[in-house]
């Protein structure tokens, strides 16, 4: 039997993961996130993941430092984080993202809660 059920989420009252992160649509294999006005500061700490992430910038500017990799994300710029890589993030500028997770980071523990 094949879902072809309609999800909607209203981002306003969207639960809010332990980083920051509001979680917004997600089915069986992808999830949507939204980070919103994240402040500018220090680098987080380096992590990796056992998700593939794919994201896009709404607003504001921040650094991915991946894999050896330094790669400036800016309004329209989108981005790919592999399941498995080391990555982290340095704000910039106040900044607002979409991400999209396969599978969703937000069952099984793969995100903190």
């Amino acid at each position: 039997m094949v879902d072809k059920s309609v999800t909607k989420v209203d981002a306003e009252f969207s639960p809010k993961g332990e980083m920051g992160q509001k979680y917004l649509a997600s089915g069986v294999k992808l999830s949507l996130r939204l980070w919103e006005n994240e402040r500018p500061g220090e680098m987080k700490p380096a992590t990796s993941r056992d998700y593939e992430t794919a994201g896009y910038v709404i607003q504001g500017r921040a650094q991915l430092h991946l894999e050896g990799q330094t790669i400036l994300l800016e309004p329209g710029s989108s981005w790919i984080v592999p399941s498995g890589a080391k990555h982290a993030y340095q704000i910039l500028e106040s900044f607002t993202a979409v991400e999209a997770t396969c599978p969703p980071a937000e069952v099984k523990g793969r995100d903190p809660q």
